[in-house]
């Protein structure tokens, strides 16, 4: 029997990622070269274009990884956890990830690939040196004067649910007093 025809009876001819049984097809996962029963999985061509770039992320199809999170199957667990890395800008996928448990060797393979590891990229942090991610609170270290505005943000306001601005890691956005504003990171101290 082949690769193929092993995976197809495991996942029950179905995608293992959503549960799709069209256009389905062998993915092997990075780092290894060549299919295997341990490093590949059943996937639909839907997931395989997002996966492999092809399209833009469709947010809402990733709500999937909620149920093959789950799966008994090692490559499954590191393929949702690596998707949902790159979701992590969504509330729920954050909440998904922080359920999430890997053993050390399962969670280097998860990590062999890259996803979820943006080292190059600059961090958005607070004045303590915290990394700050989307939808964090914040609280004011001193008092703002906001440009255009007659409006003083004073030192010690909570900024909840911040948006980290694209591009400028020393930015971030939210809400003071019902007004919308972009907040330099070394004027902020992340809540835990």
């Amino acid at each position: 029997m082949s690769i193929f025809q092993d995976l197809l009876e495991r996942s029950d001819k179905q995608c293992e990622l959503c549960g799709s049984t069209k256009d389905l097809s062998v993915y092997t996962l990075a780092p290894a070269f060549q299919e295997s029963i341990d490093d590949s999985i059943v996937c639909c061509a839907h997931c395989r274009s997002q996966i492999e770039g092809e399209k833009d992320m469709d947010v809402n199809h990733w709500r999937c990884l909620n149920d093959s999170m789950w799966s008994s199957v090692m490559a499954v667990q590191v393929m949702a956890w690596r998707l949902l890395n790159r979701l992590k800008t969504e509330d729920w996928s954050r909440d998904l990830l922080d359920m999430m448990y890997l053993d050390e060797e399962t969670l280097k393979w998860a990590e062999a690939d890259g996803d979820g590891q943006q080292d190059d990229i600059p961090k958005h942090k607070d004045s303590n040196g915290n990394v700050l991610e989307n939808g964090d609170t914040v609280h004011l270290i001193k008092n703002l004067d906001v440009k255009g505005t007659s409006l003083t943000a004073k030192r010690g306001t909570a900024v909840r649910r911040i948006k980290l601005v694209d591009g400028n890691p020393e930015q971030i956005e939210g809400k003071v007093e019902g007004q919308q504003i972009v907040i330099l990171t070394k004027f902020v101290r992340k809540t835990n």
